[in-house]
Order: C-alpha cells, then sequence, then structure tokens
C-alpha cells in the first residue's frame, strides 16, 4: 500500500498549514501531530496574529477557531481569503454553537469540527479539503484506503471487506481509519488513544480494547483475522494471508 501520509506540492515543498486557537494545548498538540505529517506548521493565538502570521507564512489551508480574544473567526476568514482567495479554512466551532458553524460556512469556510474532536477526524478533513482543492500531488488520487481484501472510502465514509459493505459507528470507522493509515505498523494503545478519541478525552486504555473488539466481530467475524494484538505493546493491521 502506498503510503498515504506526507501530502506535498506538486513541486515536493511541504503542504503549509496555520493553526488558530487561544488554547496552548491545542495548538501544541494539533502543531505536532500536523508536523508529524510532513507538513510545516505555524501558529498564532488571536486573529490579529493569525492575520500577520499568514501574511508571511502564505498557508495552503489554516485551522481557525471561530471564537479569539480579539477578531472572531469570520473576520479572520475575510482578511485571509482577501489576501489569498485559495486558501482552504476548517473552522473549529463549539458543539452547540449552530448558529458559528452555519456562519462559517455561509462566510465561505469549507468545512468544520467540532469541539471535542478526534486528531484522525480533523486530519481526515484537511487531507480532504486539500485534495479537493488540487493543492497536492496526490489531488487526483482517490480517497480510497486499501489494505488486502479491506477497502475503505474516506469521502464516502464506507468500508468494505472482499466487497462485503461493512457497518461501522463513527469512532469505528476513525479507529478503522488510523490501523488503516498505518498497515503493518504496531500501534500502541497510548497512540490510538491521542489520535481516535478527543484530544481532551479523559480516558483510559480499556476503551481501545473495547473498540478494537467492536472491530473484530465486524472486520474479521468468519474470515482470516487482519487485526493482531502484540502483547504489552498494542494492535497492528496486516493483509491477510491467502
Amino acid at each position: 500500500m502506498e503510503d498515504v501520509r506526507g501530502l506535498s506540492h506538486a513541486d515536493g515543498t511541504p503542504v503549509r498549514v496555520l493553526v488558530v486557537d487561544d488554547e496552548p494545548d491545542l495548538t501544541d498538540v494539533l502543531g505536532r501531530v500536523l508536523a508529524q505529517e510532513g507538513w510545516q506548521v505555524r501558529t498564532a493565538a488571536d486573529g490579529a496574529g493569525a492575520i500577520a502570521v499568514a501574511r508571511e507564512f502564505r498557508p495552503d489551508a489554516v485551522v481557525l477557531d471561530v471564537m479569539l480574544p480579539d477578531i472572531d473567526g469570520l473576520s479572520v476568514l475575510r482578511e485571509l481569503r482577501a489576501a489569498s482567495p485559495e486558501v482552504c479554512v476548517l473552522f473549529l466551532t463549539a458543539r452547540d454553537a449552530v448558529e458559528d458553524r452555519v456562519a462559517g460556512i455561509t462566510a465561505g469556510g469549507d468545512d468544520y469540527v467540532t469541539k471535542p474532536f478526534s486528531l484522525e477526524e480533523l486530519l481526515a478533513r484537511l487531507r480532504g479539503l486539500l485534495r479537493r482543492a488540487g493543492l497536492t500531488r496526490r489531488a487526483a488520487a482517490s480517497a480510497l484506503l486499501t489494505v488486502g481484501g479491506l477497502s475503505m472510502d474516506e469521502d464516502a465514509r464506507e468500508v468494505t471487506r472482499d466487497g462485503e459493505v461493512v457497518e461501522l459507528t463513527p469512532t469505528e470507522f476513525e479507529l478503522l481509519r488510523f490501523l488503516m493509515r498505518n498497515p503493518r505498523r504496531v500501534l500502541s494503545k497510548e497512540q490510538i488513544l491521542d489520535r481516535v478519541w478527543s484530544y481532551d478525552f479523559g480516558g483510559r486504555a480499556h476503551v481501545v480494547e473495547l473498540y478494537v473488539s467492536y472491530l473484530r466481530k465486524k472486520i474479521d467475524a468468519g474470515r482470516t483475522p487482519m487485526i493482531h494484538t502484540v502483547r504489552g505493546v498494542g494492535y497492528v493491521l496486516k493483509p491477510e494471508t491467502r
């Protein structure tokens, strides 16, 4: 399977992403995760800072909180688009702020995620925006992940094994997506917890065990197992051996 991480421009230069939020813990974790994708990342804690950084950094995509301490995110969006009309903007909104989500999309935002969110969900949304905008050299590639007989269409959110549709809950889908983006790589429970559950989730590793068991019942039941336990370490997804 092709490595699906590290999307870049046609000339090979890294994707540039600006993260704007006044929660230092959130900007820190997002900065680290996006850098692991091979992308260049800058952060800003307020609207004025975001506009200043964007002028110099010229981001391809911006992760932008709607509620900022000085200028609201919608005003920042207008400033960013005036300078760079093609920039992709992913809004962060409060879970119960429906009006913020509607206003953000109406104002020209490309997509939004609600807080708290999983890092895998945010990364998937960003990859999709960049792919659709044609900003990366894999812009023409499909959003299809394939490991052995297991396939996932990220955009349609459809999973099949050996051509048979597998129905998954949103959390099961994100867990499988993380496993499929790291085939043959042993992932610890802590890594899975950090990436699949919300960034401020206070849960424990046992929830990972529970959801892996759910996935196994849907993916592996009656078939050659693909999800394997590495005792004392974590889990790994491997193509089935024929």
